[in-house]
């Protein structure tokens, strides 16, 4: 079973604090007394080893000038750093629009030759229409209470849904039958994204995989939207965050969940099937 998906960020936030513990305690010294050296409570350095709050870089200097350890500074500074970005808050990235969000992907996007991405609620990114991101986008922007550049950021995410027909990257995309029935957007946003699904399986790259809602003895449970961009990161997506996990057995586990989710999909005829039901459902 994977574990939660901030996991990885807390780990890495506890690796932190274990690395200034051991400075304190090789220091022999309190943590009350690394409190009076540095200027702050007893609780501030509690909170910090324990990785409840995250410190500042002044405050892994004056720790490290506090044990005597100014050497080991910097680079305990760029991990604390690196610990935090892999928990990116929506609302930081989104506070200006959509728009800024959806092409600081495209590098990533460059780069990555294979694509794995599994949703258990929604049609993926890649393969959603303008009417199906419009209508997605204006409910995020409405939620998120953010400015509106939906227009803007529905056609940023189409052009860069352009990849799927460059050369040198293959999709494997999964996605739950009940994705189908979550309609987002009006009828006919609907049934033009459900439309495209149609032939979406066509294009050379592409292999989309649908888990039908029956399916007996599932091997697997629903789970989170997750991507997995070659075998180096997963991006999970979470209503406050985005979780980005770079350590290699939490990457195995995703994968790992990933094959037993697509071993249960429909693909080619069987997946239109349970499309076209679902287009039928929309009368």
């Amino acid at each position: 079973m994977p574990v939660s998906p901030s996991s990885s960020a807390q780990a890495a936030r506890k690796r932190v604090g274990q690395r200034l513990r051991e400075l304190r305690t090789d220091a022999g010294i309190t943590g009350g007394e690394l409190a009076t050296r540095c200027g702050w409570t007893h609780s501030k350095s509690s909170r910090i080893e324990n990785a409840r709050t995250p410190p500042t870089p002044a405050d892994i200097r004056a720790w490290c000038t506090a044990c005597g350890a100014d050497d080991q500074a910097a680079d305990i500074i760029a991990a604390s750093r690196n610990a935090e970005t892999q928990y990116v808050e929506w609302r930081r990235r989104v506070r200006t629009g959509l728009r800024e969000l959806q092409g600081s992907y495209v590098p990533l996007f460059k780069s990555t030759r294979l694509f794995r991405v599994y949703s258990a609620t929604l049609v993926p990114g890649l393969l959603q229409t303008e009417g199906y991101a419009e209508g997605l986008m204006t409910s995020i922007t409405d939620f998120r209470e953010i400015p509106n550049d939906v227009a803007d950021a529905v056609k940023a995410r189409l052009e860069r849904s352009r990849i799927l027909h460059e050369p040198g990257h293959r999709f494997v995309l999964l996605i739950e039958e009940s994705a189908l029935t979550h309609q987002v957007g009006d009828t006919e946003a609907m049934a033009a994204q459900l439309g495209y699904l149609l032939t979406a399986g066509a294009i050379p790259s592409v292999s989309l995989g649908i888990i039908p809602a029956n399916t007996p003895d599932r091997q697997h449970w629903p789970m989170e939207t997750f991507h997995a961009y070659d075998n180096t990161l997963v991006s999970i997506e979470l209503l406050s965050a985005r979780v980005s996990v770079t350590q290699p057995s939490e990457i195995e586990l995703y994968l790992k969940a990933f094959e037993r989710l697509r071993s249960m999909a429909a693909y080619g005829s069987a997946a239109r099937v349970l499309i076209v039901k679902a287009i039928e459902r929309l009368g």
